[in-house]
């Protein structure tokens, strides 16, 4: 797709309509009551929980972030109890992380608390089950197609 050309060009709605969710999306979890984890460690924990274990290079390249900055929040995370360091023989010796129980257990708590605002959210909009399910495949779809784009730039630089 091209860049916009005026006003009414549908980029310029989509931008807008994703910022707006961000919004809606963070203010619906609201305060951050019962919440034990900041955003850095969930998002952290969120990826670390998908699969193998992973480096610290390796966190930074999926979040596009300096290697010094995962390090200051997994150090941070270590201290805390949530993520534990594995000495690795793969991955070039690299050591690798993964999340420890009480991770997990804190990540599932917080979660509880972001899937109910997702629920006033959906509720809020007047959507039923299908409908939200379609949203759903829609974005899966979109986020999947980014997480390719980002592969492919990775891969090729």
């Amino acid at each position: 797709m091209t860049e916009p050309s005026g006003r009414n060009h549908p980029l310029n709605d989509l931008e807008r309509e994703l910022t707006l969710l961000s919004r809606h999306f963070i203010a619906s979890r609201g305060p951050r009551i019962g919440q034990s984890l900041d955003r850095s460690a969930y998002v952290l924990l969120t990826r670390l929980e998908t699969g193998d274990p992973l480096t610290l290079r390796e966190l930074a390249h999926t979040f596009q972030a300096d290697v010094s900055t995962i390090n200051r929040q997994m150090s941070s995370m270590l201290r805390q109890g949530l993520v534990e360091r594995i000495d690795a023989t793969t991955k070039g010796g690299a050591r690798t992380f993964r999340p420890t129980p009480l991770g997990l257990e804190r990540l599932a708590a917080d979660r509880a608390i972001s899937r109910a605002g997702a629920a006033r959210l959906i509720d809020a909009a007047g959507w039923d089950e299908d409908r939200t399910q379609q949203f759903l495949t829609l974005m899966v779809e979109f986020n999947h197609g980014i997480e390719e784009l980002e592969e492919r730039a990775r891969n090729h630089p």
